[in-house]
């Protein structure tokens, strides 16, 4: 994988928890991050400061993450944001996620090796 340094990486999920085991793994291994706790936020982070990588939670209780997705990619200063769909159901849709322009799809509880192996193909 690429050095760490200097990446950083939008986390949102309304869970307090999730963000800051995801904050605190993420951070120990060298990445900038920032969270939001739902959709809009995230969307504004987005706007005001470019993450290079965002890990989307499906569920939030705003605006779904397919939504947040849509958005994002309707924004055409943003075709290539790497955006990592998340999910803890078993019935998650990963094909609506995809649609929506989502690069790939991780279900909860999240396998941090598997995690750092696939944020490593979008931060080349």
């Amino acid at each position: 994988m690429p050095s760490s340094r200097n990446y950083r990486i939008l986390v949102v999920d309304d869970i307090a928890d999730n963000l800051f085991l995801l904050q605190t793994f993420l951070e120990a291994e060298g990445f900038e991050v920032e969270t939001a706790d739902n959709g809009s936020q995230a969307l504004s982070r987005i706007s005001t400061n470019l993450p290079d990588l965002v890990l989307l939670d499906v569920m939030l209780p705003d605006i779904s993450g397919y939504e947040v997705t849509r958005q994002i990619r309707q924004n055409y200063n943003l075709p290539s944001l790497p955006i990592l769909l998340v999910t803890a159901h078993e019935q998650a849709h990963a094909k609506l996620g995809f649609e929506a322009g989502a690069n790939d799809f991780i279900r909860k509880p999240v396998d941090f090796e598997d995690l750092l192996a696939r944020i490593a193909v979008f931060l080349h």
